[in-house]
């Protein structure tokens, strides 16, 4: 095990959660250095906040309804991110655009269900971007890991893993073998940003 602190991740979720329990079983098993210190929902009564609270994990509901703008609940986002002093901000799940401080450019990540820029863009989550990889007759895909900019599954790519698309696929068991992949590649790219930043 490293001696180096852990890094401070703030995870923002709009659904079930799978991927934050992800990180939390990589973290309790040895497998990344890192503590969640805060978790975001888009909404109340979210599965994934139900998840956090089952872990002990603080959390918090910013609803991007109740602001005027997209400026306004993105400054509510970070000024919750700022009072824990996060290293890292994990999109999990996030379904709202934000607008990225300048404090925070490099350390905001997100994980996406396919080969970007295939497939990405506003409205392209969950089964719809298995469904678009199956209407393209796609025999690759996978997940991308990025950097956030103030633009859809835009920023520069960390890394991609990729699995195979079968004949008699649907769009659940595609997702099913790329979140298989999305579990080894979003620790993967936090660790990989920890090595950068501690040299």
């Amino acid at each position: 095990m490293t001696s180096l602190p852990p890094s401070k991740l703030v995870v923002l979720i709009s659904g079930s959660g799978t991927t934050l329990v992800n990180l939390i079983e990589k973290i309790r098993a040895g497998e990344l250095n890192a503590q969640i210190d805060l978790v975001i929902g888009s909404k109340a009564n979210l599965k994934g906040l139900d998840r956090s609270a089952e872990a002990n994990l603080p959390s918090l509901v910013v609803d991007p309804r109740g602001f005027a703008d997209p400026a306004a609940f993105s400054q509510r986002i970070f000024s919750a991110i700022d009072q824990v002093h996060a290293d890292l901000v994990c999109l999990a799940g996030w379904l709202h655009l934000l607008q990225i401080p300048a404090r925070y450019e490099g350390k905001v990540l997100n994980i996406h269900p396919s080969l970007l820029p295939e497939f990405g863009g506003k409205g392209m989550y969950g089964l719809k971007v298995h469904q678009a990889v199956l209407d393209h007759k796609c025999t690759v895909t996978g997940c991308t890991v990025h950097i956030v900019d103030n633009a859809y599954d835009n920023g520069p790519i960390i890394l991609q893993r990729t699995c195979p698309v079968l004949a008699t696929d649907t769009p659940a068991t595609v997702a099913a073998r790329v979140f298989e992949e999305e579990k080894i590649a979003y620790p993967e790219a936090i660790r990989m940003i920890q090595a950068e930043s501690r040299g």
